[in-house]
């Protein structure tokens, strides 16, 4: 370090470059968090283009009348007149437990259901014992959807 010299020459320059450092990097700073920025804004119109793109495509859906009787049916159970139109409510992937094999005919059954009925509605009306208490016709949730 000795042999090293420094004149008045490389003093100043060296003061200026480190009085130009100290100005610029701030600038720097700031130059680098806006184009961070316009990265994210440009992301995020790119974002919102696309979701234009899909709402447009949305409208000219709309625009086409065999998309609007089909939405109609779907939404609202629309039926044209003279057509029969069913609502199935329930658990539609309800399957028999019991292992008994489904028969395709049609069976009378043996249970008085308007007696079952009233009484349901008597014990239940006349009963303390809480919902878990009380006993299922048939079984604890035999053949009962959850």
């Amino acid at each position: 370090m000795r042999t090293m010299r420094l004149s008045g020459f490389s003093v100043v320059m060296l003061g200026i470059l480190i009085v130009a450092v100290i100005v610029i990097a701030p600038s720097l700073r700031v130059l680098v968090d806006q184009q961070q920025q316009i990265a994210a804004l440009e992301q995020a119109v790119a974002a919102k283009e696309a979701e234009v793109g899909e709402l447009q495509s949305q409208l000219d859906r709309w625009s086409d009348p065999a998309y609007v009787v089909a939405q109609a049916r779907q939404r609202l159970l629309f039926a044209y007149p003279g057509e029969s139109s069913y609502l199935v409510t329930g658990r539609g992937d309800a399957q028999v437990e019991s292992g008994i094999p489904v028969s395709s005919e049609v069976q009378t059954t043996r249970v008085d259901w308007m007696k079952a009925l009233l009484s349901s509605t008597w014990a239940a009306g006349l009963t303390d014992a809480t919902g878990d208490e009380l006993a299922v016709v048939g079984g604890a949730g035999e053949g009962m959807a959850p």
